[in-house]
């Protein structure tokens, strides 16, 4: 682990929604949340848009490190490594069943961010093994067609046994519980949901500026 992030971490995930017959659309919707996330201070920005083509993706992942370039904001790409660093982004997203991390880090390199998600604390120290900066450990509260909420005191557990690695909760996290991942230990907290809506991105990121 080479990168230091701000506690806490807000880790951005957009929807997934983005589809090739409506990319110039999207492509707009998303850029719009970029920018939006930069003004707000979120940490981290992922480009989670598997329906894309290659081409599709890199244009997207190339307009969004234009906008977070010079920013506090770090922009990462789901699972394509490739097309992160062709594009200038930040780092990669890497979903469990990813290339191994040991072999994406020798591609990209100290420089880049690596993520990882996570489900259990055997993922976690691997992933700490292998190089990994973070790891998203979740559902950590109940999310459709997320299986069984680990809940917080898991979290708790999961973060105690880290070693020190950054664990960022995932599933369910809004408004109204994002106070107890923190609590529990976590470096911070991913959503898709509740950090992609303008009114509530804007209330976590106004109560966190003034602490």
């Amino acid at each position: 682990m080479s990168h230091q992030f701000p506690h806490p971490i807000v880790y951005l995930i957009t929807p997934g929604k983005a589809a090739p017959a409506t990319f110039e659309t999207d492509r707009r919707l998303i850029l719009d949340k970029t920018r939006r996330a930069v003004s707000e201070g979120v940490t981290l920005v992922q480009l989670r848009e598997k329906q894309l083509t290659a081409q599709q993706l890199f244009e997207l992942a190339a307009d969004a490190a234009a906008v977070t370039r010079g920013s506090e904001t770090r922009l990462l790409v789901n699972d394509r490594f490739d097309i992160a660093m062709a594009a200038g982004a930040d780092g990669v997203h890497l979903p469990s069943d990813s290339l191994p991390i040991s072999v994406i880090r020798e591609k990209v390199g100290p420089d880049m961010i690596v993520g990882v998600s996570t489900h259990s604390g055997e993922e976690i120290a691997a992933a700490a093994e292998q190089g990994a900066d973070f790891a998203v450990f979740g559902p950590v509260f109940d999310t459709p067609g997320k299986g069984r909420a680990k809940g917080i005191a898991e979290l708790t557990d999961i973060c105690l046994e880290a070693g020190g690695l950054p664990v960022v909760g995932l599933g369910g996290v809004d408004n109204r519980n994002y106070r107890s991942v923190i609590g529990a230990g976590a470096a911070g907290f991913a959503a898709i949901r509740s950090l992609n809506d303008p009114e509530s991105l804007s209330e976590i990121m106004q109560v966190l500026r003034n602490e």
